[in-house]
């Protein structure tokens, strides 16, 4: 059972101001207008801006704390951001939630570069006291120990379980955790007196049964069910895309089924890679990760029905989990291939979380890969509620 949330706690709404301006100052000035009084107790913000303004990081996040008197901050740098029922591009644009969390319930996390995760030491004291905690973590996609990171973090956590997205940007990978930071993943960690929910949505599904890696060496693949592995995926992708491989390019991927523990409640979950090569004579598979013998592995398309089915599956979930608890605020932590690129320009997947669960505040970001529990995925979408 999780420790009594303050009453202010209870009852203090999260406050969202989100804009689009070429002049970041002139897009905080609207933000904050749209804020407007900030009650006390007010001691957490996430800020999410679009990477035209990267550059100006340092200058944004010094001046909301300035304006808001709010010490603790966290977010990163996205080439696409989204707020409640919308999403930004393109253009140059901010979102910030502040929220009212109990005193000693979270603690900000410095950049952790490496996976003996010394930086943890910094809050090991505050870790013990607890029995349970959750994460909200952005990454640096230039550091390839990321998917390690993130699995020695959820591992070192009591409890943990982790949510996020890595920066995507044509600039400056930077994130936010009290300070600007590269290289690493950093965020905040909340005790179990901060009360949440959270969903993971595919966007792409499986077109055939799954299948058992038989030989492979790093991330080629040379026999699937003990047959060549280019003539299984022959079967599996049909005729039509066989006799034309530059089609599958966006459209077809590889599944990475999870099993045992691994898979947490959902059975059915897996991880999306990136087909990345396809050696016809040799009937070899190259794809985005490295896998072992034994592995099961599935096809999958890329396919904006499917996608949207699975976002109205997860939120119709998180819906009966929130039960008379409508969300206080949230966070939505996308992948790039979703948002316009999946379900067309009029915010139509921030839109569907708006209709399905009510006009919270929520901000978020289009991400290069999405943290969910102890996993890096692609192609997902992951919703976090505040109860």
């Amino acid at each position: 059972m999780n420790p009594p949330l303050s009453s202010q706690a209870r009852t203090n709404p999260f406050l969202l101001g989100h804009a689009e301006a070429t002049d970041w100052e002139k897009a905080a000035e609207s933000c904050l207008q749209q804020i407007g009084y900030i009650p006390a107790g007010t001691n957490l913000g996430f800020l999410y801006v679009t990477d035209s303004h990267a550059s100006h990081l340092k200058s944004i996040l010094e001046h909301f704390r300035s304006e808001t008197g709010i010490q603790d901050w966290v977010g990163t740098v996205g080439m696409g951001i989204c707020a409640s029922g919308t999403e930004y591009y393109a253009n140059p644009a901010m979102a910030v939630l502040l929220g009212s969390f109990p005193a000693e319930s979270f603690r900000v996390l410095s950049t952790l570069r490496d996976v003996q995760l010394g930086e943890l030491l910094d809050i090991q004291d505050w870790l013990q006291r607890g029995q349970r905690y959750f994460g909200v973590v952005h990454g640096d996609p230039r550091n390839g120990n990321t998917p390690e990171l993130i699995a020695s973090l959820a591992e070192r956590l009591p409890g943990g379980y982790l949510v996020g997205g890595l920066t995507s940007s044509r600039g400056e990978e930077l994130q936010i955790a009290n300070g600007i930071m590269q290289g690493g993943l950093s965020g905040v960690i909340f005790s179990a007196a901060v009360d949440v929910v959270t969903g993971l949505t595919q966007g792409c599904s499986p077109i055939a049964g799954k299948h058992v890696i038989t030989e492979c060496e790093r991330n080629i693949i040379a026999r699937i069910d003990d047959r060549p592995a280019l003539d299984v995926f022959y079967e599996d992708i049909g005729e039509i895309l066989a006799r034309d491989l530059n089609r599958v390019a966006g459209y077809i991927f590889v599944g990475l089924p999870m099993t045992g523990a691994a898979a947490g409640a959902d059975s059915g979950d897996y991880l999306v890679r990136n087909l990345i090569g396809v050696d016809t004579k040799n009937k070899l598979l190259a794809i985005g990760d490295l896998i072992e013998p034994g592995q099961p592995l599935q096809f999958c398309r890329r396919d904006g029905r499917s996608a949207w089915d699975d976002l109205q599956r997860m939120l119709d979930d998180l819906k009966i989990r929130c039960g008379h608890r409508p969300p206080r605020g949230g966070l939505y932590y996308s992948c790039l291939g979703r948002g316009q690129n999946l379900f067309g320009n009029d915010s139509e997947e921030l839109r569907a979380i708006r209709s399905a669960l009510g006009d919270f505040p929520l901000v978020g970001f289009f991400a290069n890969g999405e943290i969910s529990n102890n996993r890096l995925y692609g192609y997902t979408g992951v919703l976090t509620l505040f109860l």
